[in-house]
């Protein structure tokens, strides 16, 4: 199993690799048309009950949310549905964009 958590950092070196986790985003989906990350994924926390079904327990995931709080809580209820390999994205779309890409918008 994978720590618990990624940096931007990290990500921005994982994001052009062919294997890299799926990158999923929690936020609502006004959040999301001001600011992502066009590999991300958008799945929204509100869903988790219809979504986390859908996925292969074997697989590999990076959550994301604004600052880091919802994903964290999103990570911890799939492992608690055996997801082995679920990390959560640290600081959020806020630390991307605060660290790595400012082009990135921050609200």
């Amino acid at each position: 199993m994978a720590g618990l958590e990624i940096t931007p950092e990290d990500w921005a070196r994982m994001r052009a690799e062919p294997a890299r986790p799926r990158l999923i985003d929690v936020r609502e989906g006004w959040e999301t048309a001001l600011a992502r990350l066009p590999e991300a994924e958008w799945l929204p926390m509100g869903e988790i009950y219809n979504w986390s079904g859908t996925l292969d327990k074997a697989g590999r995931y990076v959550l994301i949310c604004h600052l880091g709080e919802r994903s964290a809580m999103a990570c911890q209820f799939l492992r608690s549905l055996g997801f082995r390999d679920v990390q959560n994205f640290a600081g959020g779309i806020d630390a991307w964009s605060r660290r790595v890409d400012g082009s990135v918008p921050r609200y």
